[in-house]
C-alpha cells in the first residue's frame, strides 16, 4: 500500500454506522466480524457465526473474504490505512510541532472511527503470527512517523516517540471503558506536544498550525 500522497488527497476518518442495511455486503461483514471478534474473541468466531450476523450465506462470504484470516486482516488495515495516508506529506512538513499534532489527531480519528473498537485484539496471540506481517510492518511504519517527527526536538526520540504512539493508543482502552467525545481526539494530540517539554505557548502554537496542516492536507 503506498502512503505516497502526490496524487491522492486524504481525508479524515468518518465513523460508518454500525449494523446499518445501507452499507455495501462487504462493509457488513467487516461490521460484523468486528463485532463478533470484540464479543467471542477471534478464536471463539466462526465464518459461519459471521455470515449469520449479516444474514447471508456462508458460501456467499467467502465471494468478499478468503476467510477469517482475510477478515480480521482488513480491520486491522483500516484502523491504520488513514494516519499512513499522512506520513509522507507530514514527514516532509518543517513544522514538527505542527506535524507531529496532525498526525496524532488523525491516529487518534482513525482508531475512534474503526469498527466495534478492533484495536483491542492489537495484541491478541493471533495478531502475532506470521500472516498478519503485513499490518505489523505498517504498524511499525507508524511507530517511525512518531520517532521521526520528534526528531531534534527531544533527546531520545525512539523513547518519546514511542510514549507519543502509547498516548494515541489510549483511545482504545478509552472505548473499551465508554465512547469517547469530540474533544478526546485534540486532548490526546495536545499531550503528544506537552511530551516534547514545549513552553505552553508553543503547544498552542502547534495545535493552531496542526489543524492549518490537516485542513490544506485535505483541501
Amino acid at each position: 500500500m503506498s502512503t505516497d500522497s502526490g496524487t491522492q488527497k486524504v481525508g479524515r476518518p468518518r465513523a460508518k454506522p454500525q449494523g446499518s442495511s445501507d452499507l455495501a455486503p462487504r462493509d457488513q461483514i467487516l461490521g460484523a466480524a468486528a463485532a463478533l471478534f470484540a464479543e467471542h474473541g477471534y478464536a471463539g468466531t466462526t465464518t459461519r457465526a459471521i455470515a449469520e450476523r449479516v444474514g447471508i450465506r456462508q458460501a456467499s462470504l467467502y465471494y468478499y473474504f478468503a476467510g477469517k484470516d482475510e477478515i480480521l486482516l482488513e480491520l486491522l488495515e483500516i484502523s491504520v490505512r488513514p494516519s499512513l495516508a499522512y506520513v509522507t506529506p507530514l514527514l516532509a512538513e518543517p513544522d514538527r510541532p505542527a506535524a507531529l499534532y496532525a498526525l496524532a489527531l488523525i491516529d487518534v480519528e482513525t482508531l475512534m472511527a474503526t469498527p466495534h473498537n478492533v484495536g483491542v485484539l492489537y495484541l491478541s496471540h493471533e495478531v502475532q503470527q506470521p500472516r498478519f506481517d503485513t499490518f505489523r510492518a505498517h504498524r511499525d511504519e507508524l511507530a517511525s512517523a512518531y520517532k521521526r517527527l520528534v526528531e531534534g526536538l527531544v533527546d531520545d526520540p525512539q523513547f518519546i516517540g514511542a510514549c507519543c504512539m502509547q498516548l494515541v493508543e489510549m483511545v482504545i482502552t478509552l472505548r473499551r471503558d465508554g465512547e469517547p467525545d469530540a474533544s478526546t481526539a485534540p486532548a490526546i494530540a495536545t499531550a503528544c506536544l506537552r511530551l516534547l517539554g514545549l513552553p505552553e505557548d508553543e503547544v498552542t502554537r502547534g495545535v493552531s498550525a496542526g489543524e492549518r496542516l490537516l485542513a490544506a492536507l485535505a483541501d
